[in-house]
């Protein structure tokens, strides 16, 4: 154990790279050992703008010098400019503003169970959710996870979720019944492996949550805000839920989250149903306000769209040349996923020996999520490194052939 290591304070519950930074700029990140990295893990999807965008700096510059915190007890103007922001752009007509996206999750499982309790179904609370889903931290949402390695340890999961195979119909319409209240589900799965059922999967829920009374919860805290080269990832394949949960990229790097909602789905939500002491507090407002300037100018996520073909069409480029370390391109938008033939930590560690950031995720899969500002020239630098660290692991698992 290194020295810094044995002597940190803080709880070790993150497996952290040997490897530290000291600011940046776009899609780079300068290093505390001198060298600069190309950053395609955006904060786990957070960074949508890359780092230190002038826009964003500037709003947080102005309003550190006007106000930072003053409770959920008084109006928000620049809260509810936020609010209507998002409502006008989405299927919404409501928002909750929280600090984190397991907050927003949270408060969308409360909303569905208040809903049915305001219509006099109180016993309708349970929620169907899928395998390979990762909704978050809290107990709540580790319960609405569902996978024994983040609920190991931490006694019985709360109660009232029924975990299924995605893209199972059938296991869908079986598991429904009279304490359903609700279906949720990531448009993409991002934790579980860049994953996602055909489009029609989610137009049948759609109709399964309209002929039972249920409402439909979308999870877009990972693939939200621009990140599959539309606002929201639902928008492709044109089904609307009933409550969605973003945050990640809403702040572009400043912490907030937030719960949209029809009408109808928040009508058992009346003062005391729910709070927040922070949530849409006044730095998190301005910056999540200065993040929709830029992503609602013309022609944004039309770069986006551009810049995930070009950067999907080189991975498979080197997927072809080396089968023997990838097997498969993955995802949509700048979400994207490399399917590893060798172990991914492997990969992850090879890249950012090259000094390319990326992150792991189920199914022995590596992320790659570039700012969506990333330039032909930045994806072009990536593929570099990525083949050059694909070079390195060929050779290492032809040394480890047996002869």
């Amino acid at each position: 154990m290194s020295q810094s290591a044995a002597t940190s304070h803080l709880l070790p519950v993150f497996a952290r790279a040997d490897v530290a930074f000291e600011r940046g700029e776009g899609v780079w990140l300068h290093g505390t050992d001198g060298e600069r990295y190309l950053d395609f893990t955006s904060g786990v999807a957070v960074n949508a703008l890359g780092h230190c965008h002038p826009h964003l700096v500037e709003a947080l510059q102005q309003q550190a010098t006007r106000l930072w915190h003053m409770s959920n007890l008084f109006k928000s103007p620049d809260g509810e400019r936020l609010a209507a922001r998002l409502c006008e752009h989405s299927f919404a007509d409501m928002v909750f503003f929280c600090n984190s996206g397991a907050e927003a999750v949270e408060c969308a499982l409360k909303m569905a169970r208040h809903y049915h309790f305001s219509k006099g179904a109180p016993e309708r609370t349970r929620v169907i959710t899928f395998e390979g889903a990762f909704h978050g931290r809290t107990l709540g949402t580790l319960a609405a996870t569902g996978a024994a390695k983040y609920l190991e340890g931490y006694g019985p999961p709360l109660e009232g979720f029924d975990q299924l195979p995605l893209g199972d119909l059938d296991a869908v319409k079986t598991a429904i019944g009279p304490h359903t209240a609700a279906i949720l589900i990531e448009p993409l799965q991002g934790e579980g492996g860049v994953r996602s059922p055909e489009p029609s999967f989610f137009r049948a829920l759609r109709e399964l949550c309209d002929a039972h009374g249920l409402l439909l919860i979308f999870d877009e805290v990972q693939t939200g805000m621009g990140r599959t080269g539309e606002l929201f990832a639902h928008n492709r394949f044109g089904v609307a839920p009933d409550i969605m949960a973003l945050a990640k990229a809403l702040g572009g790097g400043f912490p907030i989250g937030a719960c949209l909602s029809t009408a109808e789905a928040a009508r058992g939500m009346a003062p005391g149903a729910h709070g927040s002491t922070f949530g849409g507090n006044p730095l998190a407002v301005a910056v999540a306000n200065a993040v929709l300037d830029v992503m609602l100018q013309p022609g944004f996520f039309d770069n986006v769209k551009r810049s995930s073909l070009l950067l999907k069409q080189k991975l498979a480029g080197v997927v072809d040349r080396h089968p023997q370390v990838l097997s498969e391109v993955r995802g949509e938008g700048l979400l994207l996923g490399l399917k590893a033939v060798v172990p991914s930590p492997e990969l992850i560690a090879a890249l950012r020996a090259e000094r390319l950031l990326t992150v792991g995720a189920g199914d022995n899969v590596v992320r790659l999520l570039p700012p969506l500002i990333v330039s032909e020239a930045e994806i072009d630098e990536a593929i570099g490194r990525l083949e050059r660290a694909c070079v390195v692991l060929a050779g290492q698992a032809a040394q480890k052939e047996p002869v």
